[in-house]
């Protein structure tokens, strides 16, 4: 299935300023967020089950997807239309034998080992990172910068020709346009939308930054 990464949203309760998540999805979907993301580390299942439900409620006629980080289980509960998964999650075979062949798989890629499995995974993106230090997830491994990025999202296109490629953590308005710069299709955004007063003001500047520098790069005027 082809995944639009231009701007995937993530939501996270820890990050919200404590404020409804539905609205919140709702806004962001409004400012053009692409795909959407329901991250919780904290809630126990049935809250999760019912946050994802209300989540994916807000979303009916947007158009816009959305993933459960890591649990495959919520997803299938909730009637999400996919899951997110780390290199320390469920596997994507079972991911993908569990959820069908219509669901949306995403995986996190750090090193260059995690991009040369993508060949034999049943993904439809990948998301490097973490690309720059963020407060959103506490992360052993240093940045990798855009240095970083730039090799892993080459080498990806090299085994996986075609697959999305975005790109996530400590990405705003301020770098956005140098992450796509470096060859990511799209950034993946916690903070810089959700901690926003505006949400949907928020999403829709980074998307327009997005936006432009995708049009930069295809016509090969990147500065």
């Amino acid at each position: 299935m082809k995944v639009d990464l231009r701007l995937y949203a993530i939501l996270d309760p820890e990050r919200t300023h404590g404020r409804d998540l539905a609205e919140l999805a709702r806004a962001a979907a409004a400012g053009g967020a692409t795909l959407l993301q329901y991250r919780d580390k904290y809630a126990d299942t049935r809250d999760l089950v019912a946050r994802a439900r209300a989540i994916k409620a807000a979303l009916a006629g947007t158009g816009v997807p959305l993933l459960v980080n890591d649990r495959v289980d919520v997803a299938l509960a909730a009637g999400a239309d996919g899951v997110h998964v780390g290199q320390n999650d469920m596997h994507a075979d079972d991911a993908r034998r569990l959820l069908g062949p219509q669901a949306i798989i995403g995986i996190t890629l750090k090193k260059p080992e995690h991009v040369a499995e993508l060949a034999a995974l049943p993904v439809d993106y990948g998301c490097i990172g973490g690309v720059f230090a963020t407060a959103s997830k506490d992360n052993p491994d240093p940045p990798i910068g855009l240095s970083g990025l730039a090799h892993l999202a080459s080498n990806a296109r090299t085994t996986r020709p075609g697959l999305p490629v975005g790109a996530i953590a400590g990405i705003d308005a301020s770098n956005a346009a140098a992450v796509i710069g470096a060859g990511a299709d799209g950034i993946a955004v916690i903070s810089a939308i959700f901690m926003a007063q505006d949400v949907k003001a928020a999403t829709r500047n980074l998307r327009g930054i997005v936006d432009a520098s995708l049009a930069r790069r295809a016509s090969g005027t990147e500065r």
